[in-house]
């Protein structure tokens, strides 16, 4: 599947040498990059602190931690897409304790199919997150254009005796009279009645 030319950042939580050697090809940098390599779940944190990651990928243990717990973490404070490999022998209880938060758990040893389609779901659900973000984005500017009309609306029914009906209807013509947004007028009409 091609996502718009877009490439993914990823975060690689992982203190096991013949592992990341045998990941890293699975991660091509025509699709992801960069990938930022750390060997604790304590320079994982560090990191995700520093840094927004399209797909965070943690290998469980590590010297200083499980990992449980940032993945969980990083699925809950970012958009990221969360891959959790876990040993074999604990793979149902580790999903019993991440599913929820949305971390997506692969049992290890793996093979290369597996965690191919896995890293596919992960990019998809990513750009999912990504249009709900636009989305929110879109929604809060209309809110934050609602507010401010009817701030303009309210000052023109104190200022000019203005019934709501009116003072609505006195703002939508201007801006089609004008051939701009009601939000622009809505802005001139607040900046001229505080001054």
């Amino acid at each position: 599947m091609v996502f718009l030319d877009r490439t993914y950042s990823v975060l690689l939580v992982s203190a096991a040498e013949k592992f990341n050697e045998s990941l890293m090809p699975l991660l091509p940098g025509s699709v992801y990059y960069p990938v930022d390599l750390v060997k604790s779940v304590c320079a994982g944190s560090r990191r995700l602190l520093e840094k927004d990651y399209d797909l965070v990928l943690v290998n469980s243990p590590l010297p200083d931690d499980p990992g449980l717990r940032l993945a969980m973490d990083a699925c809950a404070d970012s958009p990221a897409g969360v891959l959790l490999l876990a040993r074999r022998e604990i793979y149902d209880e580790v999903c019993d304790q991440v599913s929820a938060w949305g971390v997506a758990v692969l049992p290890k040893p793996t093979n290369t199919q597996a965690v191919n389609q896995t890293l596919q779901i992960l990019r998809a659900t990513r750009e999912r997150m990504r249009r709900m973000a636009e989305k929110q984005v879109t929604v809060e500017e209309k809110i934050r254009e609602i507010r401010l009309v009817n701030q303009a609306k309210w000052l023109l029914i104190e200022k000019q005796g203005l019934t709501e009906a009116e003072a609505h209807r006195q703002i939508e013509k201007q801006a089609m009279d004008t051939r701009r947004s009601k939000l622009d007028v809505a802005r001139e009409i607040i900046d001229r009645c505080n001054r």
